[in-house]
């Protein structure tokens, strides 16, 4: 039964991949706006900073991290365009090269499994930053926003 779930996990997230549906693809809306999401997530820190009584200096500290995570997300991003061409020119074709739909599965899996990693050492980071009081603080919010005890 597990193998199943992976096989079919793995199969929606090439699909998902693959076609834009996941990830910043196009909506209704277009693509979202780098600037826009940067202004989100710097709203949403500063009042979490706020709440947490921050000094400057781990504000600085913390909006650094935020301000690196942020466009080397934006990079992988900017990644996922040109593979979506590629699976579209392969798709349309008569007879799509599957080896070099797997390579584009495989490559973009890779990227984000690095992205994936470069945000858990940001999250080890800003751990680093907050006293335990704070760290504390977020953690209790955590599990009461998700119900953990």
């Amino acid at each position: 039964m597990k193998k199943k779930l992976a096989i079919a996990g793995t199969a929606v997230v090439a699909v998902t991949l693959l076609t834009g549906f996941g990830f910043g693809g196009r909506g209704h809306h277009g693509s979202p706006d780098p600037e826009r999401i940067k202004q989100m997530v710097t709203w949403k820190l500063d009042d979490k900073l706020d709440d947490l009584d921050a000094t400057e200096a781990q504000r600085t500290s913390l909006h650094a991290v935020k301000d690196r995570l942020l466009a080397e997300g934006q990079q992988l991003m900017e990644g996922q365009q040109s593979v979506r061409k590629e699976a579209l020119t392969q798709l349309e074709s008569p007879n799509p090269d599957a080896a070099k739909l797997h390579a584009l599965v495989d490559a973009r899996i890779d990227a984000f499994r690095a992205f994936a990693h470069k945000a858990t050492d940001a999250v080890l980071e800003m751990h680093r930053t907050l006293t335990p009081a704070q760290r504390q603080e977020l953690a209790s919010e955590y599990r009461e926003r998700t119900g953990q005890k």
